[in-house]
């Protein structure tokens, strides 16, 4: 029976130990930078200003249009005037009229002259009578189909085109495009490559504090141990009669106070954790045990300080941010000077219509191809162009001086990051001097406690002392850890590797 109890204790055993998940300080950064919305964001941004980018490259090349519509019109358009029109229509009567009346002159004058009898003149009149009617609406029918012949027929027109622009000299304006659609993709770069460091920098402060109330909570216990061990003795000395019920009194007052820092040490650490999985995408109430929790020493990292200035002008993304301002202010000012520069383009295409006006006003679709060269020659604009240049050049000289105002005040704060860095390391020197102090002054107080020459409250006083020490001697460090991630962050260096 008792094998089985052990077996089900040792399985239950493994099976806690299995839940809690252990992270390294590598780990929580790779989850929060997979986690974090604002990177998500900016990477969402960099493939925007990447398409961008593309998009301007195609500003080189040429663009084709499909043009094609229908329209109807209310009435069509005329060529022929309408007293035209009805002359042509009647032309057949007209002509045999003004025939008819010169013949039948040209006969009298004849007979009269002798050169034709009457009667002869007569038949040949009679004759002329009868053929002017048919002769007459023929030249009508004709008059006719000339007027049919020259209809337009444009009240129902269909037409189409096929527009080709190749630009060849835009006065620079192309390729200050292009230029500022490079640099904004950059600009994106740096905006993400800052987030990514703030998110490291967070995901720092959070483990390390995670760490720090963790000791916290482990110096808690040790000292309310040291504090029950003494209440215990006082309890056994005040059944002897050598110590009195006030002094057991105040050991039990610390032994509460005790219990309260432990509470109020294990909550910090439960809200801190949560802090942390929510950082890391992980469940609020996920059991994760820190793999930094159980050291007594925290590790150091590698100093960064002889790095210099340098390296914070070359790589923090504020800086590079603003480098790209000052860059997109530029050659926004070439393209504000484009637009008032000589601009050439090719231009070519295909166009067709119905009706169509190459054989006439035909209902069929025909076309004709067009190629042309088109230039542009700003003439006169009240010097609308110097002011814009001018305004953008001021724009640039703003942005200049506050790359200049941004290195100094990244300079100050390299200058304070260090003298952070410096004080947190002599402040943990002197922690650990403090600590070794208090250890002995504790054991001291003990013997001298069991050999009956200190009272209760002496040890009281050396456990309280202890728990400073070790408290400032956890700060101390933890401080150490902040300081050098403030100061990775300052100099634009810190990655996850680190």
């Amino acid at each position: 029976m008792r094998k089985e109890i052990i077996f089900i204790m040792l399985l239950a055993t493994l099976s806690s130990a299995t839940a809690q998940k252990v992270l390294t300080l590598e780990e929580c950064r790779d989850l929060a930078l997979r986690n974090n919305k604002q990177l998500g964001v900016a990477g969402m941004k960099k493939e925007v200003a990447g398409n961008l980018r593309k998009a301007a490259r195609t500003k080189y090349l040429p663009k084709v249009d499909a043009v094609g519509g229908y329209e109807f019109f209310s009435r069509e358009i005329s060529i022929l005037s309408n007293d035209q029109k009805t002359a042509f229509s009647q032309l057949g009567t007209s002509m045999m009229t003004n025939m008819g009346g010169s013949i039948s002159s040209a006969l009298v004058g004849l007979a009269q002259q002798g050169a034709i009898t009457p009667d002869f003149a007569k038949q040949l009149g009679t004759v002329v009578t009868q053929l002017s009617e048919p002769l007459a609406q023929a030249g009508n029918q004709l008059g006719q189909r000339i007027n049919d012949a020259l209809r337009t027929d444009t009240r129902n027109v269909w037409a189409g085109a096929i527009v080709l622009r190749q630009p060849i000299y835009m006065g620079g304006a192309i390729t200050a495009a292009n230029r500022m659609a490079d640099i904004n993709e950059q600009l994106v770069a740096n905006q993400q490559d800052g987030v990514r460091q703030n998110t490291l920098a967070h995901i720092d402060e959070v483990y390390w504090t995670v760490i720090s109330l963790k000791q916290k909570q482990r110096l808690a216990s040790s000292y309310r141990d040291l504090v029950q061990k003494l209440d215990d003795d006082v309890q056994k000395m005040i059944k002897e009669g050598v110590a009195t019920r006030s002094t057991g009194l105040q050991v039990a007052v610390k032994v509460n106070e005790a219990d309260m820092q432990v509470t109020q040490a294990s909550d910090g650490v439960a809200l801190a954790k949560m802090l942390l999985c929510q950082l890391c995408g992980l469940p609020l109430n996920e059991d994760i045990t820190l793999a930094d929790e159980g050291k007594d020493v925290l590790p150091h990292s590698v100093s960064v300080e002889d790095l210099g200035n340098k390296a914070a002008f070359e790589n923090r993304s504020e800086l590079k941010m603003l480098e790209n301002a000052v860059e997109l202010s530029e050659q926004g000012t070439k393209l504000v000077r484009a637009a008032y520069l000589p601009q050439v383009a090719l231009t070519g295409g295909y166009m067709l219509s119905n009706p169509s006006v190459f054989n006439g006003f035909e209902r069929k679709f025909k076309g004709m191809w067009n190629v042309g060269v088109m230039v542009r020659l700003p003439v006169w604009n009240w010097f609308e162009g110097v002011y814009k240049v001018r305004a953008s050049r001021a724009a640039t000289t703003i942005a200049s001086i506050e790359l200049d105002d941004a290195r100094e005040k990244i300079e100050l704060q390299l200058e304070q990051c260090r003298f952070k860095m410096k004080e947190a390391s002599k402040r943990l020197s002197m922690a650990k001097k403090n600590l070794s102090s208090a250890d002995e002054n504790l054991r001291c107080a003990n013997v001298g406690f069991r050999e009956g020459v200190m009272e209760a409250t002496d040890v009281m006083a050396a456990q309280t002392a202890w728990q400073l020490a070790q408290s400032q001697k956890i700060d101390a460090e933890v401080e150490v850890k902040l300081a050098q991630v403030a100061l990775r962050k300052a100099l634009g260096v810190l990655n996850i590797e680190d």
